[in-house]
C-alpha cells in the first residue's frame, strides 16, 4: 500500500464491530428501529432471526417479542421485503426506497422475465392475463390490508391457476400462479410480507400492500445503501461489498467513488472505510459475550470472515449453502455455538479455548440465562441447521 494508507488490524476491526453493532452492554439499544438503523438490515429468511438478532442487542430483552411485533406489524417502522441478493430481510421503513432501487429493480426484471418464459413454454395465458390477474390481486389486497395467498385466490380464483415447471427435467414441478406471482410482486416492491399466521417463529405469512415510496435513480440508491452499510460494518474490502450487496464489481467501484470512500489496508488487501473514519477506534472498555443467532447480519456479514471467525470451527457453525448457524461470540471472535434444547434449555459450547477461561465462561453463561429469560416458552430451531447445533439441540 501507498504512503498515507492507514492500516487497520482485526482487533480494531472486532472493536468496531461490537460498537457499533449494538452488542456490549454499554451500547445496547432501547427499540429494534435502533438496532435494525445500526445494522442497516435485519437476515429475515428465518423470521425466528429477526427477534433474536433484536433481543442479543436490546438493553431490555424482556420486551422483545412486543416491541419488534409493534415496529413490524403496529407502527410499520420497520418492513420485511426483499433485498441484496434477492433474500429476506428487515429494513428501516425509511430504507426501503433506496434498497428497492438499488437491488430490488434489477432482480424484478430478472424474475418477471422467467416467470413469463415458464409460463409460455407450458402453454400457459400470456403476458397480459397475467398483468390483469396482478392488478386484481393488488386490488385485492389494498381492500383486506393483509391477506395469505390462500385469501386471495378467494377475491381472485386466476390465481389458482397452476402450470408445469421445467417439464422433462429432472426438477420438473407443478407452480401455481399465486406463488410465483406474489414472489414477483415482493421483488418489484409493490406487496411487502404481513403478519405471520402464527407466533413469531412462523415462516407462514400474509400479504400486505408495500408502503409508498418514492421512486430514486439507481445509481444514487446505491451509493446511499453503500453508505449506510460502509458506516455500520467498514471496513470491508471490494469482495465483500461484491458479496453483500449482490451487485455487479463496476456498481460497487461507482459507488465507492460516488461516497468517496476511502482506502485502508486489511489482513485481505485493500479495504473502504466512509469519508470520515479513517481515525482509530478504541476497544471497548471490558470484554463483551453474546449470543447471535444463526444467519445474524453481524455473523453474515462480510464473505472474508477469518477475522472473527477461525477457518478450523466452520465446519461445525456453517452448512453447506455457507449459512451461518447460532454462534456464541467473546470479545469480537466467534468461539462457540448454541442451542435450545426441547426443554427450552439454552445450552452452549466453547470450541475455540483461545482466551476463554472460567471468568469469561461465566459472563458467556449470563448471556445464555438472558436469552432462555426472554424467550420463556418458545422454542427456536434454525431454518438452517449446522452440525454444531443440531448435536447440542438433540
Amino acid at each position: 500500500m501507498g504512503d498515507g494508507v492507514r492500516y487497520i488490524d482485526g482487533a480494531e476491526r472486532r472493536a468496531r464491530l461490537a460498537q457499533r453493532h449494538r452488542l456490549t452492554p454499554a451500547v445496547r439499544a432501547r427499540t429494534p428501529e435502533e438496532v435494525a438503523d445500526a445494522l442497516v438490515a435485519l437476515h429475515g429468511s428465518d423470521p425466528a432471526t429477526v427477534y433474536l438478532a433484536v433481543g442479543a442487542r436490546l438493553a431490555d430483552a424482556s420486551r422483545t417479542v412486543p416491541e419488534t411485533d409493534r415496529a413490524l406489524y403496529g407502527d410499520r417502522t420497520l418492513v420485511r421485503m426483499h433485498g441484496m441478493r434477492h433474500t429476506v430481510f428487515v429494513f428501516p421503513t425509511a430504507c426501503t426506497a433506496v434498497v428497492h432501487a438499488s437491488t430490488g429493480l434489477t432482480v424484478a426484471a430478472r424474475e418477471r422475465a422467467a416467470l413469463l418464459k415458464d409460463m409460455a413454454k407450458a402453454g400457459a395465458p400470456d403476458a397480459a392475463w397475467l398483468k390483469e390477474v396482478e392488478e386484481s390481486t393488488l386490488a385485492a389486497l389494498r381492500r383486506l390490508g393483509q391477506a395469505t395467498a390462500t385469501e386471495l385466490t378467494h377475491e381472485e380464483p386466476r390465481l389458482r391457476q397452476r402450470f408445469v415447471y421445467a417439464a422433462g427435467k429432472s426438477y420438473e414441478g407443478i407452480h401455481s400462479v399465486s406463488t410465483r406471482l406474489l414472489k414477483v410482486l415482493g421483488v418489484e416492491g409493490k406487496v411487502v410480507r404481513g403478519r405471520p399466521l402464527g407466533s413469531w417463529t412462523s415462516s407462514q405469512f400474509r400479504w400486505a400492500p408495500a408502503p409508498a415510496h418514492p421512486e430514486l435513480d439507481a445509481a444514487v440508491a446505491q451509493a446511499e445503501l453503500l453508505r449506510r452499510w460502509l458506516t455500520a460494518c467498514g471496513p470491508a474490502t471490494e469482495a465483500d461489498l461484491k458479496w453483500w450487496t449482490g451487485w455487479r464489481v463496476t456498481e460497487v467501484r461507482r459507488a465507492l467513488a460516488a461516497i468517496g470512500a476511502r482506502t485502508v489496508s486489511l489482513d485481505e488487501g485493500t479495504g473502504y472505510v466512509v469519508q470520515d473514519d479513517v481515525d482509530p477506534v478504541a476497544a471497548p472498555p471490558e470484554p463483551w459475550a453474546a449470543l447471535l443467532p444463526a444467519l445474524d447480519p453481524t455473523t453474515m456479514g462480510w464473505q472474508a470472515r477469518d477475522w472473527y471467525l477461525a477457518p478450523e470451527l466452520r465446519p461445525t457453525l456453517v452448512d453447506r449453502s455457507g449459512n451461518v448457524g447460532p454462534t456464541v461470540w467473546w470479545d469480537g471472535r466467534i468461539v462457540g455455538t448454541w442451542a435450545q434444547r426441547a426443554d427450552g434449555a439454552v445450552v452452549w459450547r466453547v470450541l475455540d479455548r483461545a482466551g476463554v477461561g472460567r471468568e469469561e465462561e461465566a459472563l458467556i453463561a449470563e448471556e445464555a440465562e438472558r436469552l432462555r429469560g426472554w424467550l420463556g416458552k418458545t422454542r427456536v430451531t434454525p431454518r438452517f441447521r449446522t452440525a454444531g447445533e443440531k448435536e447440542l439441540g438433540g
